[in-house]
């Protein structure tokens, strides 16, 4: 059957559309998942529209967190029959009445816009303007880093993605136990003191000392994956892979319903090798948050990535917990006593005047030592500063 034929129509080539509008959505299709969404149109038919969207749902999606952006654009991009045209020409279509669905994520949005001819009419112009569009304004940059990661489209997620690699995280230094060789030590090396005395005939010409040893503060990361932290957690994985690089030891832990070690994927160096890896390591992403049931799993496990009491640990979370408000209280408890801060990372903190009121949100509020937005570049950026006055104080 060749597409268009008009024995069968042009649905060949509007599912050939629907999958392009998924790729500029940020979902990964190539042309072999193109050639299988026809094919398995084609077995099921189109008499139902239910069957239809499992059939291109299970060889167009192969990622948990795109599952809502398919089912939103299946939905508006098939809504009216009536307008294949608009719909071949990437455009989004209009539905009659008042539309009392849920707002469409920014990514179906981009996705649905009519887009820009490939072949331009004025060269010169166009050269003209994409040299503009890649050095951007002082402007732009600076709506960049104020906007919110929630609010973003599919291109803009991806630059400030990028933009977010190169924020670095100075981890903190704190002074050990140990000590070494200090020329300014406050206290006096005996032992190598006599053995320098031994060959000098007895007499202490040098009096060597000993000072307390500067370590980087190992680091431990929480990051919530649930389904309303999804826009965030992608971005923040990100971000802390590459700020964190440099730390001698850092641990990384996802939590939804359950705990998911991401240290395999964080070991990886270039991030969307990182962030494939979490995909596959992450079973219940864009799901209910049970921090308490987690916690209790990361004290059963894996409690010896804790180091007592010098442990700094980064808990990115809006709070918005369902579990057991007395298992996430006594599991906060055990955390703050194994670690030196515990630093809660919400993104919910943008809102002027919040006040965690949500029984998960009352609890961490409690026992962590310092509260933090994370909801744009800025707020990133003074992440680091905030951080070292936390220790430091």
């Amino acid at each position: 059957m060749q597409l268009g034929d008009v024995r069968t129509g042009k649905w060949p080539e509007n599912i050939l559309g629907f999958a392009r509008a998924l790729r500029r959505a940020g979902v990964p299709v190539d042309s072999s998942r193109m050639a299988l969404s026809v094919a398995s149109a084609r077995l099921v038919g189109l008499a139902h529209k239910e069957d239809l969207s499992y059939a291109l749902e299970s060889v167009l999606i192969s990622r948990q967190e795109d599952l809502d952006v398919f089912r939103q654009l299946f939905d508006v991009y098939f809504k009216d029959p009536q307008v294949a045209n608009k719909l071949l020409a990437q455009m989004l279509p209009s539905a009659q009445g008042k539309d009392t669905s849920k707002p469409k994520k920014a990514r179906v949005s981009e996705a649905l816009k009519p887009q820009a001819p490939v072949w331009p009419v004025d060269p010169a112009k166009t050269d003209k303007e994409l040299e503009f569009d890649a050095a951007m304004t002082a402007s732009d940059l600076a709506r960049l880093r104020l906007a919110d990661f929630n609010q973003l489209g599919a291109s803009e997620f991806a630059l400030v993605q990028r933009l977010a690699r190169d924020i670095r995280l100075p981890i903190p230094k704190v002074h050990s136990r140990r000590k070494v060789n200090r020329p300014r030590g406050a206290h006096l090396n005996w032992s190598k003191a006599l053995r320098t005395a031994a060959q000098m005939d007895g007499e202490f010409i040098v009096l060597p000392k000993l000072g307390r040893q500067l370590q980087t503060l190992p680091v431990f990361m929480l990051v919530d994956i649930s389904g309303s932290m999804e826009r965030y957690a992608r971005l923040l994985l990100a971000f802390l892979h590459k700020a964190t690089a440099h730390a001698p030891r850092r641990d990384v832990m996802a939590f939804g319903t359950g705990l998911s070690d991401l240290n395999p994927a964080f070991k990886l160096k270039d991030p969307d090798m990182m962030l494939q890896g979490c995909n596959v390591a992450i079973k219940d992403f864009a799901g209910g948050t049970k921090l308490g049931a987690s916690l209790q799993e990361l004290k059963t496990h894996h409690a010896h990535r804790l180091i007592a009491k010098r442990s700094l640990v980064l808990l990115v979370s809006d709070g918005l917990d369902t579990g057991d408000s007395e298992q996430l209280e006594a599991s906060l408890k055990w955390l703050k006593g194994k670690s030196r801060k515990i630093c809660w990372l919400n993104p919910l903190l943008r809102f002027e005047g919040y006040e965690p009121l949500a029984k998960g949100a009352s609890v961490l509020d409690r026992y962590s030592d310092a509260k933090m937005a994370i909801h744009n570049l800025t707020h990133l950026e003074d992440l680091a500063k905030a951080i070292k006055d936390l220790v430091q104080r």
